[in-house]
């Protein structure tokens, strides 16, 4: 039984954008997201953590990306949240420094 040709994206770039904010816009949203919370806190048990956890929150933007609409729209979300995380990162640095 063939797919429903009204759920199945008809262009490239569409289909592009969202796997590339799959696989990628995924992985740096979970990686910065765990590399600001090894920031604020130990960061030793976040890193061993993130073995596990960041694989899981991976995979779940991973869906995520494939059930949105716009694969542009997501692109755009992850980068958002992959800067916000990026913000934290630099300001955990610059007053969790130890001198």
């Amino acid at each position: 039984m063939p797919a429903n040709s009204k759920y199945l994206t008809p262009s490239f770039w569409p289909r592009f954008a969202k796997i590339t904010a799959a696989i990628l816009g995924g992985y740096f949203v979970s990686v910065t997201f765990h590399l600001a919370l090894a920031s604020w806190f130990s960061r030793p048990e976040v890193l061993i953590t993130m073995a596990y956890t960041g694989f899981i929150l991976w995979v779940v933007l991973m869906v995520l990306a494939f059930l949105a609409k716009s694969g542009w729209k997501i692109w755009g979300i992850y980068i958002l949240l992959s800067l916000v995380f990026s913000l934290l990162i630099y300001l955990g640095q610059t007053y969790n420094t130890t001198t």
